[in-house]
C-alpha cells in the first residue's frame, strides 16, 4: 500500500493494519526458520509497511 493511500485512512484503520501486518510478519519469519518461505522479499516489503504506519501515526500525533 502506497504512503498516500495510508495518509487516508483514520488512526484505527491504521492500528488494524499495522495489527494485521504484524501478525503476517510473525508467519513469515516462522516460515523461514521451518525453511518453508516462498517469497523472501515479502518480509521486507512488510517491515517497510509497517515502518510507513508507524510514521504516519506519530506524524498525526504531533498535530
Amino acid at each position: 500500500m502506497k504512503t498516500k493511500e495510508l495518509r487516508d485512512k483514520s488512526h484505527d484503520e491504521l492500528q488494524t493494519r499495522e495489527r494485521d501486518l504484524s501478525e503476517q510478519l510473525y508467519k513469515l519469519r516462522f516460515q523461514r526458520a521451518t525453511g518453508r518461505m516462498e517469497a523472501p522479499s515479502k518480509v521486507k516489503q512488510v517491515r517497510r509497511e509497517i515502518a510507513r504506519i508507524k510514521t504516519l501515526q506519530g506524524e498525526k500525533a504531533r498535530s
